[in-house]
């Protein structure tokens, strides 16, 4: 048959692979897990039959080809349901009798324990009870069958211990994590609040100091314009006691145009009369070159208007600049 193809082949691998599972057996037992009852839903639920039912309704012919087949590609137990070890036990089933089937299952019963152990090692606890229950199909009495259980119940325990563990350190961690969210959410509330009362302080000072150089600005106003009034009224008096300018100049001066000036909109409104003290610079050509408020009742309320007005004046031309004095009266019934 094919299998005695491969026989020598695997006898001559089964001793090394044999004390290769020895070695790694006996690191194990000495850290292995106390026997318990497992505690993982993988644990508790019924365990999946050794050969699949599929191969189990093969004929012989066909589970020996299949066998041949598997051990030439190496699949000597694994992929579930497409391998060497469930062929021959499939075989075993419907043929008790036949020396080479038992000889091909105690050939590759060591590569399945050391993929157990190897399964068991990663923490694939399906691959491992799955191997498992291959070794066991093959031999229920096998030395290695109760360290396998053993190691995986212990396993299982551990990984579920430290599956709560992470799950008790992540809820930890989500916790310790909330609280100083909150933490840094009631510090920016705090430090949110301070800076908006700085803010109303700053704005409070800084109103309050506006405030203070307004009343300042208005106060300095006040006492310009009574500075203003003082020079105004010093000058009138001093206009007044000063002589008279020799009569003779007077002549030389004759008006050609002199627009009256403009009656301010709001004194009109109001009623107010007024009179305006101006000192004219002439030229020669006989056009205003300068003009100045000597003196306003009241103050400032028809200054621009006399000014803008004189500017306009023209006088017929003379021989050398002079300079003189108009009053112009502000009557609103004029």
């Amino acid at each position: 048959m094919s299998y005695v193809m491969n026989k020598g082949k695997l006898r001559l691998l089964a001793p090394a692979l044999l004390l290769t599972t020895l070695v790694a057996c006996s690191g194990k037992d000495e850290t292995a897990a106390p026997a318990a009852a497992p505690a993982t839903p993988a644990a508790a639920a019924p365990a999946a039959p050794a050969v699949a039912e599929k191969v189990q309704t093969m004929d012989t012919q066909q589970l020996r080809d299949l066998a041949s087949a598997a051990l030439r590609e190496n699949r000597m137990y694994a992929p579930a349901g497409d391998n060497a070890m469930e062929y021959y036990l499939a075989l075993r089933d419907k043929l008790p009798d036949d020396a080479s089937i038992k000889s091909a299952l105690t050939d590759l019963q060591p590569y399945t324990l050391i993929a157990a152990e190897q399964a068991l090692s990663r923490e694939d606890f399906t691959e491992t009870q799955r191997l498992i229950a291959l070794v066991e199909k093959v031999d229920p009495t096998a030395p290695a069958l109760p360290r396998l259980k053993q190691g995986v119940t212990g396993s299982m325990q551990v990984a579920e211990r430290r599956t709560v563990e992470e799950a008790d350190k992540a809820k930890k961690d989500a916790e310790t994590r909330a609280k100083q969210q909150v933490e840094q959410q009631r510090m920016a509330q705090q430090q949110a609040a301070e800076a908006s009362a700085a803010q109303q302080l700053a704005a409070k000072q800084e109103a309050a100091r506006k405030d203070s150089e307004r009343q300042e600005a208005e106060r300095q106003a006040a006492s310009r314009r009574e500075a203003e009034q003082r020079s105004a009224a010093q000058a009138a008096a001093q206009q007044a006691a000063a002589p008279k300018p020799a009569a003779a100049a007077a002549p030389t001066l004759r008006a050609v145009s002199t627009p009256a000036p403009r009656y301010p909109a709001d004194a009109l409104r109001s009623g107010t009369s007024g009179e305006v003290l101006v000192e004219l610079s002439i030229g020669t050509d006989g056009s205003v070159t300068d003009a100045r408020v000597l003196r306003a009742t009241p103050a400032r309320v028809f200054d621009r208007e006399a000014l803008n007005a004189v500017k306009r004046w023209k006088f017929e031309p003379i021989n050398s600049p002079t300079t003189t004095r108009r009053t112009l009266a502000f009557a609103p019934n004029k």
